[in-house]
């Protein structure tokens, strides 16, 4: 699969890279755009203000570009968390898009969105604090009504962030069992 990963609002960190390696090893050809134009961040809040002085229209004009060259190829579109809400909005607006692998994030979905059965997968911690339940339960409901292929993944006790081992939130259990999930996902959009 040719997957376009997107970084969380801590940046382009080393864990960003390493699974995008991680995806490569198992066959996966891979980009991971920096949305942040290399600027990392090492709190949520440094990260979300870096965000809200750029604009998220802005954020959003650098994935297009970002993933412009490559959406002939039909891509699997992910990312962590800030890259999930990103990778959501640009294979909503894709009809070649291949899937949707959602870690740690969503985004809202326009009235009109339609997704023809795109295969999509969020890996998600419960309870999330970016991703309540009534958020989700409405966003499974919308996401349903798109056409997309949806599933669901909880991790009980995992914090937000759980698959960056360079951050309080990981959970190498949660994250393992993340990885062994999502590579199932993926092998099977082949």
């Amino acid at each position: 699969m040719n997957i376009m990963l997107f970084h969380s609002v801590h940046g382009l960190t080393p864990a960003v890279r390493d699974a995008a390696d991680r995806l490569r090893a198992a066959g996966h050809e891979v980009w991971t755009p920096d949305l942040f134009e290399g600027r990392t961040f090492d709190t949520v809040e440094e990260g979300m203000e870096y965000q809200d002085s750029v604009g998220k229209e802005e954020i959003l004009k650098r994935a297009v570009l970002a993933v412009a060259p490559y959406s002939e190829r039909g891509l699997v579109y992910s990312g962590f968390s800030l890259g999930a809400s990103v990778a959501q909005t640009l294979a909503l607006g894709d009809d070649k898009a291949r899937g949707l692998l959602l870690l740690q994030g969503t985004s809202d979905i326009a009235p009109n969105a339609y997704a023809d059965e795109l295969p999509v997968q969020l890996h998600v911690a419960e309870p999330d604090p970016f991703e309540t339940d009534d958020w989700l339960s409405a966003w499974y409901l919308q996401m349903g009504r798109t056409g997309a292929d949806v599933e669901v993944y909880r991790y009980p006790g995992a914090g937000h962030l759980y698959m960056d081992r360079d951050l309080p939130d990981y959970d190498a259990e949660a994250a393992e069992a993340t990885w062994r999930v999502a590579l199932g996902f993926l092998d099977s959009l082949g």
